[in-house]
């Protein structure tokens, strides 16, 4: 029996529950371990067309946004959603669904306290929906997913009658709470620390289909207390958007969507478990390289995949090791660096790291590793060190680097509890796949709660409205990874994670999600609401 095969058999079969204070029994738990050592939940699709050696092309950097006009308060932008022809693969054209052309889409930067208004218009031949992942955001911007923005000139495919043949989402047939728009302006108050945010498609049952296709792209948050950190700044300061993909022989993405293309939500059942990539690329480029100075660069890392997990390693190591030195995560800096050989990168998590390259002799190449993959997925990028000896470089990593007040598990109001889990061919949250309008839970905005996910497999579950603050796994503190003010966190297979909320800001309806993008369609989500 295949790998994949047998993970399939066993997902179908397995059997899941809730004991004691949140520890989680599993039928064959030792298998279940053995199963997903390597991390990572889906399957393999294999692009047909050639592909490209590795550490050939630039790393490219996603332009910066400017804004159409501001005023004492607010930037206001513009982005159109619209085809594009896209140079990825040497000697092909990709057709890529793009925010503004680019592949990611184009980079917003924006003060913490200052309002960045988005107007989107669809010139896609499908809806779509935004997400600014990780904003601090009123309910009516957030990205709910049936606010849908319909293409210019009226919609070609992709309509949502074909919701009922779902399995397990039956009745949500031509749901619409977007009100037929062709464009949709979303005003983000940005009243946070900074922060490295992203935003992506969020539309119900394609979300993993449209990221795939390129609907992905980055939102900085700055603030003053960051800026008077003596970080790397400028043109060492970069956003790393890495992602897999597959290509078709013709260098089109290719995706296992269900027959009908946008006619049908979800993935085919073969990869119903997550759709993994062949090729690596790192800001649309695959496996680029970065030619470097001798000196410290800070890198915004986002697991752009729609399933894969990362677990990246420079090699070869600097001497002494602590090749990466950690100051941020989802939610902005963390309150002291944090030194790593290596980290785990789950889809949707963001991890602020500065390299130094003059640990590294002139001349070094220094690849960006994956440990959790094999052959062409076992590479990422490169870094080529500068032959020009030491550079000015002022900067440095200072031994505190913020404050964060811990959230108080004695001071929450309830807890309350989530077990993700694959339940009668969907994957469900207690036991239900998603059913929009259907509050899972309801919270009181001023009040501490204490979430505890549980899983049956690999579910990085994201959070929208407010960051959170894990507080432990399987009973025991928490992981290396885990530091900070968090939006998403990576429960691993047969594992109960309880995380401290705290719910400010704004009432409305809000989301609570698996991040594979693929368990993300087929039903995994939930709603809550705050009031």
């Amino acid at each position: 029996m295949s790998p994949a095969m047998s993970r399939r058999r066993f997902l179908g079969a397995g059997t899941v529950a809730l004991a004691g204070a949140g520890a989680l029994a599993v039928a064959g738990t030792p298998f279940l371990r053995e199963l997903f050592a390597d991390g990572q939940p889906g399957l393999l699709l294999t692009s047909r067309a050639p592909v490209p050696a590795a550490f050939r092309a630039e790393l490219p950097i996603p332009p910066v946004l400017a804004p159409v006009h501001t005023d004492t308060t607010t930037d206001f932008y513009e982005i159109v959603q619209r085809p594009g022809k896209l140079g990825i693969l040497p000697g092909l054209s990709t057709e890529a669904w793009t925010y503004h052309g680019s592949f990611p889409g184009p980079t917003l930067k924006t003060p913490a306290g200052r309002k960045a208004v988005v107007k989107h218009t669809n010139q896609l031949p499908h809806p779509t929906v935004v997400h600014l992942h990780g904003g601090h955001t009123p309910a009516e911007s957030d990205g709910y997913p049936t606010d849908l923005i319909h293409p210019v000139g009226g919609e070609q495919q992709g309509s949502l009658t074909g919701m009922a043949a779902m399995s397990g989402m039956a009745g949500m047939a031509k749901l619409d709470s977007g009100g037929g728009q062709t464009s949709r302006t979303y005003t983000y108050p940005l009243d946070q620390r900074a922060a490295t945010l992203w935003y992506h498609d969020h539309r119900m049952g394609f979300t993993a289909a449209n990221v795939w296709q390129g609907l992905a792209g980055f939102h900085l948050v700055t603030d003053d207390e960051e800026a008077a950190l003596p970080l790397p700044q400028g043109k060492r300061d970069i956003p790393l958007m890495i992602c897999d993909r597959s290509f078709g022989a013709d260098g089109s993405f290719t995706y296992p969507a269900l027959a009908g293309g946008q006619q049908l939500p979800g993935v085919s059942a073969a990869y119903m478990d997550g759709v993994l990539g062949d090729v690596i690329l790192v800001n649309g480029a695959p496996w680029p390289v970065l030619r470097a100075d001798r000196a410290r660069y800070r890198f915004r890392i986002l697991n752009g995949s729609n399933a894969r997990q990362y677990s990246l390693a420079l090699d070869p190591q600097p001497p002494g090791g602590g090749a990466l030195v950690q100051i941020g995560s989802d939610g902005g800096l963390l309150a002291s660096p944090r030194t790593h050989d290596s980290i785990d990168v789950a889809p949707a998590e963001r991890f602020d790291v500065v390299i130094d390259f003059a640990r590294y002799a002139p001349g070094t190449r220094v690849r960006l590793v994956n440990k959790l993959g094999t052959g062409g997925t076992a590479e990422v990028m490169c870094f080529d060190v500068g032959t020009d000896g030491r550079v000015a470089d002022d900067s440095h990593v200072p031994a505190k680097l913020s404050e964060i007040a811990p959230l108080d598990r004695a001071s929450a109001t309830t807890t309350r509890d989530f077990l993700f889990q694959k339940s009668s061919g969907a994957w469900t949250i207690n036991g239900a796949p998603y059913t929009p309008g259907r509050d899972l839970a309801r919270a009181r905005l001023g009040t501490t709660e204490v979430w505890r996910f549980t899983s049956d497999v690999h579910h990085p579950v994201h959070l929208h409205l407010n960051h959170f603050q894990v507080l432990s796994r399987n009973g025991r503190p928490p992981g290396p990874y885990d530091a900070g003010w968090k939006d998403t966190v990576d429960v691993r297979p047969s594992e109960a994670v309880e995380v401290a909320v705290k719910f400010t800001g704004y009432a409305g309806r809000y989301m609570l999600h698996c991040h594979n993008l693929e368990h993300e369609d087929m039903a995994m989500m939930a709603d809550f609401s705050t009031e």
